[in-house]
């Protein structure tokens, strides 16, 4: 439903009731319930297939008394906050005494955000005054790609009041298009400020910020959201490959009669929108902005992706649903660049391609 006032008071109202809604964020669209409800909170876990010792991330509003989440809550937390919340930022605090196991993963630490996307502020709110948390991990099946838009959502979940899901509010495309940056806090004294998961916030950003260098994980650090080796995967398996060779594969798995499709980047091609991402199928289309080929009957599909790392992340999880449709053998991923920008992306990519290893080989022998 159209996330209008009256949506968003229903939304609130049926998540005080321990129903799951879902919700759009900045970054995704998240399967929300109340967070102090652990019947809820394990109903989550049952849509999704999640693993019960998987932490959740709890968002507040964005005056909402975080003591009744954490407890010693350090200056550099307030530092973070002040930079850089609401937004795609989750911090990783100790525990405070009332926090149930299900929301933990039985830890001594939690992660909490504040979304920037004015609908989810709105259901924050008006969600137990303003004073709420909600629960609300991406509103997927577990360890597929996250959705960006409201049919995403439908597509794993089933329809509002049929599957698991309530109500879904539709707060159109996602404008960051993937997960929170995680930063650690709880280790402080021995480790520093540790990077669990990288995310449109930069290291760079951070560590201006905290004008100290940022730690990277390590096998001591929590376990958080999306930290498997395998994760936010389309069905057909993927393989990244570097440019300068991904024209000669796809020409040797044609070669093969293998079907193919490939997501390359493109110098020209600067910016584009989750809609236009969204509505790319397996016809011959061009876009504002994101141009994808199908080159005759030959079983090859390219899209070209923007060259912007923020404009390429939005665009992302959408393109990736729609290659999963085509019912190719692969899916071909140039290899983004290896810097600070685009590590949020390489990590997510990295991922979804971790249980198809060793599958182009396959395909190519």
């Amino acid at each position: 439903m159209t996330a209008g006032p009256d949506a968003i008071a229903q939304a609130a109202r049926l998540l005080e009731e321990g129903k799951l809604v879902a919700i759009p964020t900045e970054t995704v669209y998240g399967l929300a319930a109340d967070a102090d409800n652990p019947a809820a909170v394990a109903a989550i876990f049952s849509a999704k297939g999640r693993p019960s010792n998987h932490p959740l991330i709890v968002h507040v509003a964005r005056d909402a008394d975080l003591s009744h989440w954490a407890i010693d809550i350090p200056p550099v937390a307030q530092q973070l906050i002040a930079a850089f919340w609401p937004g795609p930022l989750t911090l990783i605090l100790k525990r405070a005494p009332g926090v149930d196991d299900v929301i933990t993963g039985g830890q001594d630490s939690i992660g909490v955000r504040c979304p920037s996307h004015p609908v989810a502020q709105a259901v924050l709110k008006l969600f137990r005054g303003g004073q709420g948390g909600i629960a609300a991990p991406s509103a997927n099946r577990f360890g597929r790609v996250s959705p960006t838009t409201v049919q995403h959502v439908i597509d794993e979940l089933g329809e509002p009041g049929v599957g698991p899901v309530s109500a879904v509010l539709d707060g159109g495309p996602c404008e960051v298009g993937i997960e929170s940056t995680i930063i650690d806090l709880t280790r402080l004294d021995t480790q520093g400020p540790v990077l669990l998961r990288p995310g449109q916030i930069s290291v760079h950003q951070l560590e201006k910020v905290l004008g100290r260098p940022l730690a990277t994980t390590d096998h001591a650090a929590p376990r958080v959201s999306g930290s498997l080796d395998a994760h936010y995967a389309p069905r057909t398996p993927l393989a990244l490959i570097e440019r300068e060779v991904l024209a000669e594969t796809m020409a040797a798995l044609r070669a093969k009669q293998r079907q193919v499709v490939s997501l390359a980047i493109d110098k020209e091609v600067v910016q584009t929108t989750a809609l236009q991402a969204e509505i790319l199928q397996t016809e011959i289309l061009q876009t504002e902005g994101l141009q994808s080929e199908r080159l005759g009957s030959e079983g090859v599909f390219t899209t070209r992706m923007p060259s912007d790392p923020q404009a390429y992340a939005q665009a992302l999880y959408a393109q990736l649903r729609s290659l999963d449709q085509v019912g190719a053998d692969l899916i071909l991923v140039e290899q983004p660049p290896k810097t600070t920008a685009w590590q949020g992306i390489n990590d997510r990519l990295q991922r979804a391609a971790f249980d198809s290893a060793g599958v182009l080989e396959r395909l190519l022998a």
